[in-house]
């Protein structure tokens, strides 16, 4: 486990398999806004044991990495998700300065605690309070006593939509890179859609694929424009496989009804533009379909919308519908 960076010379925490299955304990490096909700002893003991000096230069805690023997550059490593649960029912959002609207709240930040009612499979507000100062230190941890707590969003519920935050392989650079900004390895994608019964498609950038995954979630909505999603400490069973049939340059997504292409720039223009052509290509590739059909086809049936807008790279996935094909064409 690792706290704000990647590092492809890391040492495996395990070695696997094409196929095999794996259980992912993914903590949240938001325990501290609330420690006697959010931290168990093993969360606890993780806050103690990672100095602060050891944290950074970004602010996840990830785990990992996962050698999946047989993934080379130029394959790609599907994550399927097979199972996701809160280790805890808890989960905090904050409205922070890296977020969309931070100058237009008069530079305050606001912490909101949520709670999962697993019966409903929803989350309600428990209470909201002012942060004490400037919300920079990775892993703060926040006296409850010394802070105004407050009810608010009464009687509003919020679907549970557990997921990755950040997820993905090993960067090709060497040395600690930032959890942060999201890239073609993945990382800090932020698709509320990568939940149980999805899968992601990741280019592998070295040997094993080295796979790590944190930053989990409770829901979020496109654009995460608060600066967060809930976020909370998640459990996960996913199984992995090497594929070499499939050609993409940029994380893809799967779900049972949607294909979706990422692309990442801090121009959010920019961003669309690259999502499409990541669409383009793979159908292309896939579909047989040409340049202009493509073009045709995203204007007409595509969705693009925003993954988000606050880790610096900006993120937009192109949404298409996996039925407007015939089914031997999937």
């Amino acid at each position: 486990m690792s706290w704000g960076y990647f590092d492809n010379s890391q040492e495996p925490v395990c070695r696997v398999e094409s196929g095999d299955i794996v259980r992912i304990e993914t903590v949240s490096h938001h325990a501290g806004d609330a420690p006697d909700y959010m931290m168990d002893e093993g969360v606890r003991k993780i806050y103690d044991e990672i100095d602060v000096e050891n944290r950074g230069p970004g602010v996840h805690i990830v785990t990992g990495p996962i050698h999946v023997e047989g993934a080379e550059p130029g394959d790609v490593l599907e994550c399927r998700i097979l199972n996701l649960e809160p280790r805890l029912p808890y989960g905090s959002n904050v409205c922070a300065n890296w977020g969309l609207l931070y100058d237009d709240f008069d530079d305050t930040e606001y912490v909101t605690i949520y709670e999962v009612d697993q019966e409903t499979q929803t989350a309600h507000a428990r209470f909201q309070y002012e942060y004490p100062d400037l919300y920079d230190t990775p892993g703060r941890i926040i006296d409850p006593k010394s802070v105004d707590r407050e009810p608010v969003l009464a009687d509003i519920r919020v679907p549970v939509r557990y997921h990755f935050g950040t997820a993905g392989v090993a960067p090709a650079a060497d040395g600690k890179i930032d959890t942060v900004p999201p890239g073609i390895y993945g990382g800090n994608v932020d698709n509320r859609n990568f939940n149980v019964g999805t899968s992601m498609y990741y280019p592998v950038q070295v040997e094993g694929g080295l796979f790590t995954a944190g930053d989990s979630h409770i829901a979020e909505g496109d654009g995460e424009i608060s600066g967060t999603a809930i976020e909370a400490h998640v459990d996960a069973v996913v199984q992995f496989f090497v594929r070499d049939d499939i050609d993409i340059s940029a994380p893809l997504l799967e779900t049972e009804e949607y294909w979706m292409t990422h692309a990442f720039d801090a121009d959010l223009d920019i961003a669309t533009r690259k999502a499409a052509l990541e669409m383009i290509s793979f159908l292309e590739e896939t579909k047989g379909l040409s340049e202009p059909e493509s073009y045709s086809l995203l204007s007409v049936a595509a969705d693009f919308q925003s993954t988000q807008v606050v880790n610096g790279e900006k993120g937009m996935h192109c949404k298409l519908r996996k039925d407007l094909f015939p089914p031997s064409s999937d």
